[in-house]
């Protein structure tokens, strides 16, 4: 069983494919609590649909850079980074690197340079959409692509709502995972009613469930009353396989594709390719 859902995930032949959207899907990871899996959920999922088809690309706008570490993309002092492209405006193919052993996946890295961006941004014209200008000029076409987001609600974050129609919203199952959730859905109508009408809380993911706990239900059922139908059925379990991933520059998905997390992460990535089909999001051409 193990080897057939390896398979599955891996899809060597290339013939399964999830229906790719018509038009672009720009997706937000964004929690402002830390340790909620948000670069974990980024990379699972954008590896899930590029190798089943999608062409994906991966905004890093997190300064610590995890997400460009899980796909294997240099990001040491020197690498042309997302910071050159919100601060000197640089176009984002001069700084995309495909990601190796991936085909139809892309990465903007984030390098250490980004901690100061929130600062120097202050000052900057049109400092908020700086990032959607950024991804609207980019000359080639990417099915979906998925901004992780720094653990913060700061002016990188604004960025990221700005650019994006779309917040997919990841949630420890924990208690104090739900307290700060209402200010992050404050920020996102505040962002929606000043700076990008066209964006909504999409999608919710259950990340680190434990199955064994009675809080991990609780707050299961919590999620699932506030957010019916945004919540996805596919919830993420604690695996130590999707821990162990990036410190071998992987996503769960090529290091151990038989697991529990990848299998997760796959159902979810599919989940979100179906549910983008059924329901196209309305946007500005």
């Amino acid at each position: 069983m193990e080897a057939m859902r390896a398979v599955q995930i891996l899809n060597p032949s290339g013939e399964v494919t999830m229906p790719r959207p018509e038009r672009t899907r720009v997706m937000c990871v964004a929690n402002q609590k830390g340790g909620v899996g948000k670069t974990t959920t980024t990379v699972n999922l954008a590896v899930a649909l590029a190798l089943h088809g999608n062409r994906v690309l991966v905004v890093d706008l997190d300064p610590q850079g995890n997400a460009s570490t899980g796909l294997n993309v240099p990001h040491h002092t020197g690498v042309p980074d997302v910071y050159d492209c919100l601060i000197d405006s640089v176009p984002l193919e001069e700084v995309a690197q495909e990601v190796e052993g991936i085909p139809n996946l892309w990465c903007v890295p984030a390098t250490i340079d980004l901690a100061g961006a929130e600062i120097e941004l202050v000052s900057v014209v049109a400092r908020e959409s700086r990032l959607a200008r950024a991804i609207a000029a980019y000359p080639g076409h990417f099915d979906y692509v998925f901004i992780d987001c720094p653990p913060s609600l700061g002016l990188l974050t604004v960025n990221a709502l700005v650019a994006a129609q779309e917040v997919l919203i990841p949630i420890q199952c924990e208690y104090y995972a739900l307290e700060g959730l209402n200010q992050l859905i404050n920020n996102i109508n505040l962002v929606r009613k000043h700076l990008n009408p066209m964006l909504e809380v999409s999608t919710i993911l259950l990340t680190m469930y434990d199955r064994r706990t009675r809080l991990a239900d609780a707050v299961e059922q919590d999620v699932r009353n506030h957010f019916g139908d945004k919540v996805l059925q596919a919830v993420i379990p604690r695996n130590v396989r999707v821990s162990e991933a990036p410190s071998y520059g992987q996503s769960v998905m090529t290091y151990d594709p038989g697991s529990r997390g990848a299998t997760s992460y796959f159902a979810a990535a599919q989940e979100i390719a179906e549910r983008g089909v059924k329901e196209p999001v309305s946007r500005n051409g």
